[in-house]
């Protein structure tokens, strides 16, 4: 990744997904109810989303650990 490369990760762990760089919402539900780019951004946007499943509960996560988005290392 340091070269320039992208890796696409398809993910449901919310520990996994506050550590990426960019997020593209797919929803807003499952199957026929879906499909659909709900919102893409940093987790940061994500989570000011009202729209947005996952930044709903991404902003749980958040305030329930009391700290904000870090970079997985």
């Amino acid at each position: 990744m340091d070269q320039g490369n992208t890796v696409v990760v398809i993910e449901h762990n919310l520990d996994v997904i506050k550590t990426a760089d960019w997020i593209i919402d797919i929803g807003p539900n499952g199957g026929n109810l879906g499909g659909s780019i709900v919102t893409e951004g940093t987790p940061e946007d994500i989570i000011n989303v009202r729209e947005s499943q996952t930044g709903f509960y991404l902003k749980l996560l958040t305030e329930r650990q009391g700290k904000v988005f870090s970079k997985a290392i």
